[in-house]
């Protein structure tokens, strides 16, 4: 007969087993919603940004303030109602947010090269991927970067706004390659803090928790990645 300690370590393994199952999955649903996600925003942004007389009609009017605003509204829209949505009303949410972000950055065609955009968004990708592996599989505590980078984050939100009204173009190239390595350790931090959430909540979460969870992780990955990618459009993008 088994003794106790074989026992106690097979049931260590299969819990440990079923742990990294549980991960892997949680992980694809998060790049997965994510992935959507940019596709419905590049979608959108393609649409309207080829489009000169939608072009015209928004970001020539007021309502290219609203257009641009809007995304920021409901991100924290979004953390506060969060709790009292049901999992498939957030995806919903999601969702729409991402397609007016498509909306809000759909100038990007009237001002950039199609090679350029390209050329910038397959090398956003692929930094994002290695960062994203990197807080992935990295022992080494990430957690103390949050507070740092957040505050980073707040700074560079006030200056691009402030900016916004200075079109100062020295300004615009430091909050560029500040707004870049922001992100980009922000991508590394987030994938790392998506990863341990679920590993401490792991035997309390119920599905619908664990659905909301994954994207709420997709959001974070997906501003990581547009803003990175728009950073670096504004960093080395041929203007046309």
């Amino acid at each position: 007969m088994a003794d106790y300690t074989t026992i106690r370590t097979a049931g260590a393994g299969v819990r440990a087993a079923q742990l990294d199952e549980g991960l892997r999955a949680h992980m694809n649903k998060v790049y997965g919603l994510m992935s959507v996600g940019m596709v419905l925003t590049g979608g959108v942004a393609w649409a309207v940004g080829t489009n000169d007389a939608m072009l015209a009609a928004i970001f020539g009017t007021p309502l290219k303030w609203l257009v641009m605003f809007a995304p920021l509204i409901m991100v924290f829209a979004f953390g506060a109602l969060i709790n009292r949505l049901s999992a498939a009303a957030a995806q919903l949410f999601f969702y729409t947010f991402a397609a007016l972000m498509g909306l809000s950055i759909s100038y990007i065609f009237a001002i950039y090269t199609g090679i350029s955009i390209a050329q910038t968004f397959f090398a956003t990708a692929i930094a994002f991927a290695g960062l994203s592996l990197y807080g992935y599989t990295t022992k080494k505590d990430l957690s103390g970067m949050g507070t740092f980078l957040l505050m980073g984050l707040i700074g560079l939100i006030v200056a691009s706004i402030v900016n916004i009204f200075l079109g100062s173009s020295a300004l615009q190239f430091a909050i560029s390659v500040i707004g870049i390595l922001i992100f980009a350790g922000l991508t590394a931090y987030d994938t790392q803090s998506i990863k341990n959430e679920y590993i401490q909540h792991s035997m309390s979460m119920d599905q619908e928790w664990l659905g909301k969870s994954a994207i709420m992780g997709a959001l974070r990955l997906y501003l990581d990645f547009i803003n990175m990618f728009m950073f670096l459009l504004s960093f080395m993008g041929n203007r046309e």
